[in-house]
């Protein structure tokens, strides 16, 4: 018997219930698969690992990711799977294709019409039976466990957590068999409704999840919309004139030397962006000027020019220290152009145009378009005129670099130059609540965000950008403890924001009320008490350590928005900081860190470490060549007499 449209009778309790027993065996299945070397399929990631959830998690939190779909099954044709995934992926959803029906799976669909998949295109394989549809569901799960705090054994509060904060829904294509019912009904119970493609019975009352529970579309042309409609996800489809898809799904497409048309920068040419600040009679909105040939006039046989792109914009609000924000933003808005990959900033860009972008019409003006529309769209409360100025000209882009580097250098100077002390106000983000509700990052100007992502001159262009959003100007008042880096006004504003679940926050301490994680972090520091010192972990270092626990283990006790003394989620340019957990002691207490971290922060940790009055620190410091127990860590700290060892004891 069905449901009517509006009360749930017959009770749908024991279809629920089988399952979420259907997902619990599904994972033992694909476990055991695991052991006997089955998985992961052909062409398939399998199991998502929590590196990857972490990486995402800023995407997932400021809208850049609204939602995800698992698609299960197989299209009519393959015209109309990648349609469907091409629409997904303008609207910037995280797509997770695999299961199969009548023998045909849409992952070798998508591979015989040749379209990229994997992380950066938003596309991931994950198996091509309905068994391994517990990947993206167990991912949902763990995202409650990672991002919400919320403990094993909590079942009601995952299941809610996902309904409510993990905005995904399953898209079912050809006929349904008792394993994709049942599997269904399991991911209904965690909110995410299904949406199939065939004449099936539907579930329309709301309450297990948001809205309809199972619905069917049979018009390919509005099946995306529905999707999105019954999930209810907020989605921002950016229309820019242009003759080739546009979306943040296209990131991280790379353009390959066989799909090369024409490429600027890096070792084929000159090339370097800027953005600056004009008068108001200086410019004239959405104007765009070319000088130089364009890339239809290229000599046969060349395949490169040089390029100036030059940003001019006015605004009543605009400010210098905005510029390099601003600026920074080209390398994402032109990456999010289907077949152009830009690399780089400043005078270190590269980017590259492929064949295909060129033959559907593709043109230097398109990246004025491109930066006009979206400088506006995301800047709109700073930025009221842009124009863009494109210079192809060997002798135009040497003598206008010339004068761009040395605002480069000033600018440098002028971020590099500012401190804690030298500013009356923090800012907070909040940004992470949507995950974490517990959580609040306070950011200093010696103290960028854990996720890596914003710094105090972001936080305040992201305060005049939008006034009521999550980073907001805090007053630091009188200061409670200069040592610590505890100030009244932020103690109290954390506490307010925190739910009242964080009393107090020390900026520079590690062991002393330390700022709280929600899992974003790009890295991890913790103590290493009979090493007198701490290490440095960072999210894609997969290897044990000293403390005996990988990365992912670390994470589980470090997130969710909690306290956690002696373990501290940071972003990476903050180990270069002269506040670095400074209540301990600063940099001299790291004692290990991955080697591929070391090499990341290259010449600036090195400098670091002359700083504090040990120029060969970087070498004292171990990594997980010569050290990844406890035992062979302290070995190598005595035999290479590492600062940290005669210092005051941390505990």
């Amino acid at each position: 018997q069905i449901p009517t449209d509006k009360v749930w009778l017959p009770y749908l309790g024991d279809a629920l219930n089988a399952g979420m027993a259907t997902l619990f065996s599904e994972e033992i299945i694909l476990a055991l698969r695991y052991l006997y070397g089955q998985e992961p399929q052909k062409d398939c990631n399998g199991f998502f690992t929590d590196t990857i959830m972490r990486s995402l998690g800023i995407q997932l939190v400021d809208g850049r990711m609204p939602g995800f779909a698992a698609i299960l099954g197989a299209a009519p044709t393959n015209k109309i799977a990648v349609d469907i995934i091409r629409e997904l992926q303008e609207r910037n959803i995280l797509i997770f294709v695999g299961s199969s029906s009548n023998g045909r799976s849409i992952i070798d669909q998508l591979i015989e019409e040749n379209v990229q998949m994997g992380w950066d295109n938003y596309i991931v394989p994950y198996g091509r039976d309905t068994l391994s549809g517990i990947y993206p569901l167990n991912w949902a799960i763990r995202s409650a466990l990672t991002f919400g705090g919320i403990k094993s054994g909590q079942a009601e509060k995952c299941l809610l957590y996902t309904k409510e904060r993990v905005f995904a829904f399953g898209l079912v294509l050809g006929p349904l068999d008792d394993m994709k019912y049942a599997t269904g009904a399991g991911a209904i119970n965690m909110g995410f409704p299904i949406i199939a493609d065939t004449d099936i019975p539907e579930i329309r009352p709301s309450g297990i999840t948001t809205y309809e529970a199972l619905v069917k579309e049979l018009d390919y042309k509005k099946i995306v919309p529905r999707c999105i409609e019954v999930r209810g996800i907020k989605v921002k489809v950016t229309h820019i004139p242009i003759p080739v898809p546009y979306a943040a799904a296209f990131e991280g497409e790379r353009v390959r030397r066989e799909q090369l048309y024409v490429e600027f920068g890096s070792k084929a040419s000159l090339s370097f962006e800027f953005l600056s600040t004009k008068k108001s009679e200086e410019v004239e909105d959405g104007k765009f000027e070319l000088s130089g040939p364009d890339i239809d006039q290229l000599d046969k046989g060349l395949k490169s020019l040089p390029l100036a792109i030059m940003v001019d914009v006015y605004g009543r609000k605009m400010q210098k220290d905005f510029e390099p924000i601003l600026e920074r933003q080209i390398h994402r808005f032109v990456n999010y152009a289907m077949g152009l990959m830009h690399v780089g900033q400043r005078d270190m860009n590269w980017i590259r145009i492929s064949n295909d972008a060129f033959n559907k019409g593709f043109r230097l003006k398109h990246i004025g378009v491109i930066l006009h529309a979206m400088l506006h769209q995301e800047y709109s409360a700073i930025v009221d005129k842009i124009q863009v100025r494109i210079y192809t000209k060997q002798a135009d882009v040497e003598k206008l670099l010339s004068g761009s580097k040395k605002t480069f250098d000033e600018r440098d100077e002028r971020i590099g130059g500012m401190t804690d002390e030298s500013v009356d106000t923090y800012y907070s983000c909040l940004l992470c609540q949507s995950f974490a509700p517990n959580h609040v990052c306070m950011i200093t100007p010696e103290r960028l965000g854990l996720c890596g992502a914003y710094s105090w001159l972001d936080a305040k262009a992201s305060f005049e950008i939008t006034p009521t959003g999550p980073n907001q100007p805090v007053l630091k008042g009188a200061c409670a403890d200069e040592k610590l880096g505890q100030w009244n006004n932020i103690n109290e504003f954390v506490k307010q924001k925190s739910n009242k679940t964080i009393d107090k926050v020390s900026m520079y301490s590690l062991l002393d009320s330390p700022q709280s994680s929600c899992g974003c972090f790009e890295c991890i520091v913790a103590i290493i008490p009979e090493a007198n010192g701490v290490m440095v972990v960072h999210r894609d270092f997969s290897g044990g350590t000293p403390a005996g626990m990988t990365f992912t283990t670390l994470a589980g006790s470090v997130g969710g928005g909690v306290q956690t003394p002696g373990f501290l989620g940071v972003g990476k340019l903050y180990i270069l900081s002269k506040k670095f957990i400074l209540a301990e002691g600063g940099l001299k207490r790291v004692v290990w860190m991955p080697k591929e971290l070391k090499e990341l922060l290259g010449e600036k940790l090195k400098k670091r470490a002359e700083e504090v009055g040990v120029p060969d620190l970087v070498e004292k410091i171990a990594d997980e060549t010569v050290a990844t127990s406890s035992e062979e860590l302290i070995a190598y700290l005595a035999k290479f007499k590492h600062p940290a060892l005669d210092m005051p004891p941390l505990m």
